[in-house]
This record gives structure tokens, sequence and C-alpha cells, in this order.
């Protein structure tokens, strides 16, 4: 496993230059593996916002400002060539701070922050106004033009792709960015904050502002130089941030919590279907916002499944993120071990079975936890109305495809859900009525750049990903020009 070297700096970047905090604040980033320290960053102050923020209006005012669509393109396609170069360094980093297996790091986590940027530097020359017809004789056509300085909040499980799935579109359009990840996870971003250096990406135009509390958080948000907001994180954060946003009238988008619903009808093929679940709770160790932790299965087969996924659980390698073989690593910090323990002890408490797992794992200090399959709880307990974001999935059964339907809806939270069948027909009725913005069938997590990513209810608004993100990032201007 590589050490944090393979990042060269470690402090804030503002308008082109590495500078200390302006109070000289600190912060050390734990190894989840360990829980040992493995870097030190600096922390943003208050004074550092406004820096940030100024540098980046700064820019726009400037040489960024002045180009155009396809010089933006060929900027971002320099930073795709060396996120390629550097994918290594990027992987090493995302595994040693999140504590997810750098195998997923390089098979997934880096491939898919490089396919962001690449897919908006393709939009980046494409976007066009439009000609409108008016009755008046006038010629009418629209621009659509950036917002401006954009606040970009990405959170600790996904810290590059969140990262890129803000900053490709963004800078597509021609705005200028700060932003700021997790307290706990800033390695990769501070590579990132390198290599768009090293492209060409003009001083300005990125400002990356590390460590800080809530109120660094809270100062961006409401800075008046700031005019949009994009925000990725839990849905209790997001609140705070939408309405913040709100009183001073700034477009936000929030991409919140999830709390999946996997519907699996008798008629599914059951083999793949298995893996299918198994994998759409275990992966990132359950930290991630579409993760299908509610399983949902027809009773006739319910035993059946249960007790294949049950297996499939057990045998699901956990261990080292620097171990090849690992599936499943350690949850990022005691705080998020502590929660998810909480969240399984209310489970049992409250009537429902650990079919496999339950319990911590004991390797080399760090904060893990065992795959869990949870079944008999009501539909009203707390492990299936909230969102757990660690490797545990709660079992329901159901008779009729209503039934059905109406449990997956029954949770405050809409970002995904899927199902699984082989009749085509219940396939498109069934996912007509289900309240998210990801439907998947007979497949789960199936991602592409191209495609809108994003929730309803408490799972936020907006879109990332997709043609409708780089249109967030705009403002449309009508220009009326009178012909008589």
């Amino acid at each position: 496993m590589a050490t944090e070297s393979t990042v060269q700096h470690r402090e804030l970047f503002i308008g082109g230059q590495w500078r200390a905090a302006a109070d000289n604040g600190r912060m050390d980033v734990e190894d989840p593996a360990t829980g040992t320290v493995i870097a030190s960053v600096a922390s943003a102050s208050l004074g550092d916002v406004d820096a940030a923020v100024n540098a980046a209006r700064e820019a726009i005012a400037g040489e960024w400002g002045k180009l155009s669509g396809r010089e933006r393109s060929r900027i971002l396609l320099r930073v795709v060539d060396l996120m390629r170069e550097r994918s290594e360094d990027l992987a090493q980093a995302e595994s040693l701070d999140v504590g997810k297996p750098v195998s997923l790091a390089r098979a997934i986590d880096v491939p898919g922050a490089i396919g962001q940027i690449e897919y908006y530097a393709t939009l980046a020359p494409h976007l066009d106004g439009a000609v409108r017809d008016t009755e008046a004789p006038t010629f009418a056509y629209t621009r659509r033009e950036p917002r401006g300085v954009v606040a970009a909040i990405s959170p600790f499980n996904f810290p590059l792709i969140l990262a890129a799935s803000k900053i490709g579109p963004a800078l597509a359009a021609g705005n200028t960015i700060v932003h700021k990840p997790a307290p706990q996870t800033p390695l990769s971003a501070l590579l990132l904050a390198e290599i768009l250096t090293d492209a060409g990406v003009p001083a300005g135009v990125f400002n990356l502002i590390t460590g800080g509390g809530p109120e660094i958080g809270d100062a961006l948000v409401r800075h008046p130089g700031v005019n949009m907001v994009a925000f990725t994180g839990s849905t209790t954060v997001g609140r705070i941030v939408a309405a913040t946003a709100g009183e001073c009238l700034k477009p936000v988008m929030v991409e919140l919590g999830g709390n999946g619903a996997n519907l699996v009808f008798a008629d599914a093929d059951l083999d793949k279907v298995v893996q299918t679940i198994v994998s759409a709770f275990v992966y990132n160790t359950g930290q991630f916002c579409m993760a299908g932790t509610r399983l949902l299965v027809e009773r006739p087969v319910y035993d059946r499944v249960v007790d294949a996924v049950a297996g499939a659980v057990a045998a699901v390698p956990v261990g080292r993120p620097s171990d090849p073989g690992s599936v499943v690593g350690p949850l990022v910090s005691r705080a998020q071990l502590e929660r998810v323990e909480r969240m399984v002890d209310d489970a049992i408490a409250s009537g429902g079975r650990a079919v496999v797992g339950g319990s911590r794992i004991e390797l080399d200090g760090g904060y893990y936890y065992a795959p869990t399959v949870i079944a008999g709880l009501s539909n009203d307990a707390l492990a299936i109305q909230e969102e757990v974001f660690g490797p545990v999935l709660t079992v329901q059964p159901f008779d009729t495809e209503e039934e059905a339907i109406a449990l997956a809806n029954s949770t405050a939270y809409g970002l995904a859900a899927g199902v699984q069948t082989r009749d085509i027909a219940r396939a498109h009725r069934v996912t007509a009525q289900l309240e998210a913005g990801l439907l998947w069938v007979n497949t789960w997590s199936a991602l592409d750049p191209a495609v809108p990513f994003g929730g309803v209810k408490n799972s936020g608004w907006g879109r990332e990903s997709g043609p409708e993100a780089l249109e967030s990032y705009t403002r449309v201007k009508s220009v009326t020009i009178d012909l008589s």
C-alpha cells in the first residue's frame, strides 16, 4: 500500500498557489484500516474561504472567462490524460484515505472519475442556445452562460468520483470552483488539484479548501461571491445547505441519502439475483447512497433467497484494503463504525434476527464491521426507515405486486430502487410506480456519465451526470432584437 507520499502537497490550493491556512490550522487524516494518522493537511479558516472565492471570481473575469467551449474542452482532455497517467497514485490515495479495497479503487473509482471529466470535456463545445419564433418583428434567441463561482462540497465515501462529477460539468460550462472535500478524505482532492494545474487549468479556476468544521461549509454556502452550490452528503446536512442557499437565493443541487429497495419477484433468475443483491449492499462497505439496503422478496421464494444470500454474504472476503482479494474493507471512521453498530443493535432489540453477521471484526485496529443480513423486522423499524450507511441488509417478504410497491415507497428516501424479474411488462409497470430517481432492472449500480443521477423526496433534487447536469451549471439569457 502506498502512503500519503504520493500526494506532494497538503496545503490549501487558492489562486493557483499552495498555501498554509490563514491561522496555520492543521488537521490529521486517519487510515481507516488501522486507525492511525497517515497525514496532516491544512484546515481552512473563514479568511481562507474569502480568499478562495475571491480567486475564483478573479479567474471568471480573467483568462478563463474569455475561453471558448472548445478551448475549455482541450484543457479538460489534458486533465483526463494526466489522470490516466497518475491513475495508480489516485487509486492508492483513495484506498488509503477511504479504506476501500485498492482493487476496487483501480477498477471503479479512478475510471469513473476520469469518465466524468472526459464526458463533459466532449460536451463543452456544444452549449448552444436557440432561436425562438416570435409574433412581433423581432429576432429572439437564448444563450447559455456559466453561473459563476460554484461551491462544490463532496462527501467521504466516493471523494474522487463525486468531486469529478461536479468539477467536470462546472468547468465545461465555464464556471470556476471552490471545492471543499470531506474532512476525513482530502487526499485524492489534493492530487486532483495537482493534476488540474499541470494540465493548464488557469490559476483561480479551481480552488481547494481542506479541513474546517461546519462553519467553513456554512461560510462557503453563504458567501456573496458564490453563485451556485453543489452538495453531496447526508440528508441532515443537505437540508441545512439547501435552506441556507435558499435564504441567499442561490441555485443549489443536493444529492443526499438513500435507502434503496430491491424487489425480487418469484420469476427472477434467482442464481443471478443473489450476486446482484449482495453487491448492491456490500460494495464500498455499504457506504454509498444508492445501496440496495432493503430487500423485498416475493413470499414463494423468500426462504430460498434469504438462505442463498446469507451463504453468499458469509463468503464475501473482508480484509485489508491493500489485499487484492478483499471485497469489503473498513468503514471510514470510528464514528461511522459506532453508528452502524448502534443501528444493528437497535434492529436486534426491535425483534430482528441477524441471519449472518451482526458484529465488528477485529483486524489491525481498523474500523471493520461484518456484512450483515437482518430478517424479521416490522416496516417501521429504524434500520428499514433510516439509512444505515454500512454493510447491512434488511429482508422483508411480500405477497403482491401492489404490496411490494407500497413497501418500497414507504420510506422518506427516493434515490435508487431495483426490480428483479423476467416479466418485461411487470418491469415497466413497477418501475413507473417506484418513487426513486435511479431504477435498475435485473442489475444494480449500472452507472454511466451520460445517464442522469439523482433522487426524489429526502434524497435531494437536481441531477448529476448526463447533459442535464451541464444545463444545471448554466443560466439562460434571452436576447430580443427589434427588427422593425
